[in-house]
């Protein structure tokens, strides 16, 4: 599975931007798809996910009630809705895909397949 981000930028506080993410190959709807985000200095944190075996979408507390994540799968392609922004949403973005069971959702370390990345920024 390859996977392609697009859609980051430069972005006020209070703004909204949604990021892609397609992906290549047959067996997309088999995967998790996940989106972590990486700034500058800190570890790479999980983000969201939408599960493959129920259907759910999955946040990290951060961004609970702002973003929203969403899958097409006759597309291929995964989606992030950022809304209401904060400068420390700024980082780089990116999805994976990876078979976690749902306790496991937010662990980087199970995702096998990732995407290049994309910057987001958002300025005060």
């Amino acid at each position: 599975v390859q996977l392609q981000a697009s859609g980051g930028g430069l972005v006020q506080a209070g703004g909204s931007l949604r990021v892609s993410c397609t992906a290549s190959g047959r067996t997309f709807s088999t995967y998790t798809m996940g989106w972590f985000r990486q700034a500058p200095g800190k570890e790479r944190e999980f983000v969201a996910a939408f599960s493959r075996s129920n259907g759910k979408a999955y946040y990290a507390d951060s961004v609970k009630g702002r973003f929203t994540v969403s899958r097409d799968n006759a597309k291929n392609a995964i989606h992030l809705q950022m809304s209401s922004l904060k400068p420390e949403d700024t980082a780089v973005y990116y999805c994976a895909a990876g078979r976690p069971i749902i306790s496991a959702i937010s662990r980087s370390g199970l995702y096998e397949y990732w995407g290049q990345g994309t910057q987001v920024t958002v300025s005060s």
